[in-house]
């Protein structure tokens, strides 16, 4: 079976020192039209192919007027060593789905292009994490899927009703695409669902039907997620709203209740609620073990309870599925929520100078007993309101430069304030700014509880008689220096 036509040619980005490609003459900026005559459609199959001892490279290079042949000569398994631009190099399949509860939909205009791409591809949910509704998926991609043992693979269900999820997702291929999950499941596939539960729609009575309903017909699924919708204040849908404390408080129950019966089927909890109940339910977070190693935990489930033992001093903190494998798929490019946060660098401040963890509403209610419990008291937080989204968005993932700024505006000068990198991509904020344009100067520190405690540990104690706080008399404080958000 022949490839599909390639589009746009992989472009390398990076070379690796004294690797394969550099002693091959391969060189950043070279388009890759072929390895061992085939042109890949995807990283995927880029990465089969280079796996090769032998390679024969045609690669177009920027002022010559005919393609370069290039080999390469390299040990069983080698990486090539290059990094190219993009995971998919034919089209990336963007969603049909027209869901009422869709973020991107809700986004202010003016924002970078590369935000509103929404994507609905099995090859973007096996390499970074992302969930498909698998209304595009076909008999060709159950073949490759099955056939590379592309897994894990991360599926929106919303409900197991046929007509109700064709409802939801506003697209009638939603009433049976859910047989392709069937056929994953059936070829020994690993997958994580997820179901956005919506006040009034597929919560209730549909969300116990949709647990019912993967009990019956999907019980070899890895876990699937209760998540709560995010309704930003430019959502235009008028059923969709925030849940009430009473509504959260149901879906913690239902979650609860049915994991009881799934461990009593199969063994095993199964399904999850997002930390965004309870903390909405005002409930205090399952224990730990409970949460099975924290299978989602990038999709918050279990991330407080989680950051909370790390921050405690387990460094051996499970955090479950790492979604994807791209760190280990010789050339894919970081993308999305595992680009690199934050450049390096390096910021200073005085000794002994109170610190200020900038976070949002939610992550404000999580550190708060985690900083009651340190033995300094010139700790504090500084909850930042999302004004920028409105509506019920408080996670710390979706701040902006714009609110850090109205924040910091009203924050001392002089004190040490640190960041989490969950909100930067590639050193940008959603809205575009840098933490160069924030009025304060911030540490940005790895959004784990092990970091931000090794981060406080940097400090100096204050004398007992300071009382925590900074002297005005005397000489300045000595400055001492620290390394700035390294890219994870």
């Amino acid at each position: 079976m022949s490839a599909p036509r390639v589009t746009t040619a992989p472009k390398v980005v990076a070379v690796t020192e004294s690797s394969p490609a550099a002693r091959s003459g391969l060189r950043s900026g070279d388009e890759l039209l072929s390895l061992n005559g085939r042109s890949p459609r995807d990283v995927i199959e880029y990465s089969l192919l280079a796996d090769e001892p032998e390679l024969d490279l045609v690669v177009r290079r920027r002022g010559l007027p005919e393609p370069v042949a290039l080999s390469v000569r390299k040990q069983p398994g080698e990486p090539l060593g290059i990094e190219v631009s993009s995971a998919v190099f034919d089209r990336v399949r963007t969603c049909d789905n027209h869901c009422e509860f869709c973020f991107i939909h809700q986004l202010p205009k003016g924002m970078r292009r590369s935000l509103s791409m929404k994507d609905d591809d099995y090859r973007l949910s096996f390499l970074y994490g992302n969930f498909t509704t698998l209304t595009r998926f076909t008999e060709m991609d159950l073949e490759r899927v099955l056939t590379e043992r592309l897994s894990p693979l991360f599926v929106s269900i919303h409900a197991t009703d046929p007509d109700r999820r064709a409802d939801l997702l506003r697209n009638r291929r939603g009433a049976t695409s859910l047989r392709w999950l069937g056929a994953l499941l059936e070829g020994g596939i690993e997958v994580h669902g997820q179901v956005v539960v919506c006040p009034g729609r597929n919560d209730g009575q549909v969300l116990e039907d949709t647990l019912a309903g993967v009990l019956d017909r999907y019980p070899t699924l890895a876990t699937v997620a209760c998540v709560p919708l995010g309704v930003s204040r430019f959502s235009h849908e008028e059923a969709m709203r925030p849940h009430t404390r009473d509504e959260a408080a149901a879906v913690c129950n239902t979650v609860m209740a049915w994991q009881d019966t799934f461990l009593s089927a199969i063994g095993r909890r199964m399904v999850f609620a997002a930390d965004e109940y309870y903390l909405m339910a005002e409930r205090p977070f399952p224990q730990t073990h409970t949460y099975e190693g924290f299978p989602q935990h990038e999709n918050g489930l279990g991330m407080a309870r989680a950051f909370e033992a790390a921050f405690g001093g387990d460094e051996h903190a499970a955090l479950g599925v790492r979604p994807g494998f791209f760190a280990a798929v010789d050339g894919a490019p970081a993308s999305g929520y595992r680009a690199p946060r934050a450049p390096g660098g390096v910021h200073s401040w005085h000794r002994g100078a109170p610190v200020a963890i900038l976070t949002g509403e939610y992550g404000a209610r999580v550190l708060a007993p985690l900083v009651a419990s340190l033995p300094r008291r010139d700790v504090r937080l500084v909850p930042v309101v999302n004004h920028y989204f409105g509506g019920n968005i408080g996670v710390s993932g979706l701040l902006t430069g714009t609110d850090l700024i109205e924040a910091l505006r009203h924050q001392p000068e002089g004190h040490r304030y640190l960041l989490p990198d969950s909100c930067l991509s590639e050193g940008r904020f959603l809205d575009d700014l840098t933490v160069a344009d924030l009025p304060r100067p911030v540490e940005v520190v790895p959004t784990d509880g092990l970091s931000l405690r090794r981060a406080l540990e940097r400090m100096d104690a204050l004398p007992p008689e300071s009382g925590g706080a900074p002297s005005t008399e005397g000489p300045i404080p000595e400055r001492v220096p620290v390394t700035l958000g390294a890219p994870r």
